[in-house]
């Protein structure tokens, strides 16, 4: 029977119609167990644990780790548990997130901080951090180091995001050392989780980790693009939300590197940088000083460097339907930047 690829399907480029139909199934799967899991007897825990499963969300890690899955024997309950495990942990992690940022709405809903507390909001994080770890504990010793490891590099990344690059370390590979651990280390597990419970190679398992890892880094690194790129959005709100906090991504870093205090836009920009962007007017006048420099398209060429990185450690595996979606799945993370 000839197999035809399909749209776009659950953000998965060229994924062929059976791939993407059994994709669809696992996360639906997927969707089931977490739904089971972060029930609770007692209505008020019940609520707040499922706020954020019940808000959707793509669903990109767990995703991956079915996908990873196609390159072993295919989607098992074990793979399952581990993707829901996976999305437990990231979860989590928005829970703590939300109230170290004080947001208000988190994926079209009031973040669980402003829906309830941020005591609340804390708790109940602990608690789907135990109940991730509760599902990856049936997977065996293996599965609880890796979950133990992610865990330990997910909230060391968050504490160096919090401070300032070191004087003697060059601050792009602070930054990028930084996004490896806050967002890529949790892909890789994703992704190395699949192969490991599908009955994959130890080799297919390392490319995976090392694949997801860079999968994780360009996608953050592409939303802090779009973060200086975008519009403002439909209630009128400014980007540069990393700007505004004083947070200097890629772009950011690339500018100061290569800046010329003599020209007058290049210093206009620096002060800016260096000033209080906590009002709209400033905030403005710097996006746009900053999106016509040609740091931000250094920055986009380097995103997409990573992405291709991402791509080429996949060429040790032998062609099929998955590792084309891995390969696509790759660049469309990058691709929203456009």
């Amino acid at each position: 029977m000839t197999t035809h690829a399909t749209p776009p399907v659950l953000g998965i480029p060229g994924a062929t119609a059976e791939l993407s139909e059994r994709l669809r199934d696992g996360l639906a799967r997927v969707d089931a167990l977490l739904e089971q899991v972060v029930d609770h007897d007692d209505p008020f825990i019940a609520g707040a644990s499922a706020h954020l499963v019940e808000a959707g969300g793509k669903r990109f890690r767990p995703l991956l780790t079915l996908l990873a899955a196609e390159l072993g024997d295919g989607i098992n309950d074990d793979v399952v548990s581990a993707a829901a495990g996976v999305e437990l942990t990231h979860l989590a992690s928005l829970y703590h997130d939300d109230v170290m940022d004080e947001a208000t709405v988190r994926r079209g809903v009031p973040s669980v901080n402003t829906a309830y507390d941020n005591s609340t909001a804390i708790l109940v994080g602990d608690l789907l951090f135990g109940k991730a770890s509760e599902l990856v504990a049936g997977l065996g010793a293996e599965a609880v180091l890796i979950q133990a490891q992610t865990f330990v590099r997910l909230c060391s990344g968050q504490i160096r995001d919090d401070r300032a690059c070191p004087d003697d370390v060059d601050p792009v590979d602070y930054y990028l050392g930084v996004l490896a651990d806050k967002t890529g280390v949790l892909i890789a597990t994703a992704g190395r989780y699949g192969v490991m419970f599908s009955g994959g190679s130890p080799e297919t398992v390392e490319i995976m980790r090392s694949y997801g890892e860079k999968v994780g880094i360009a996608f953050q690194l592409a939303d802090d693009l779009i973060d200086i790129a975008s519009e403002a959005d439909d209630s009128g709100k400014i980007p540069g939300t990393d700007l505004r906090e004083g947070v200097d991504t890629l772009a950011v870093l690339r500018f100061r590197a290569q800046a010329d205090p003599s020209d007058a836009t290049d210093a206009r920009l620096l002060e800016l940088l260096d000033g209080d962007l906590t009002d709209d007017a400033p905030l403005t006048e710097a996006l746009g000083l900053l999106r016509a420099h040609p740091a931000l398209a250094q920055a986009r060429e380097e995103t997409y460097a990573v992405a291709r990185e991402a791509q080429g450690l996949l060429d040790p595996l032998p062609d099929s339907d998955a590792k084309t979606a891995l390969q696509a799945l790759a660049m469309s993370v990058v691709d929203r930047v456009g």
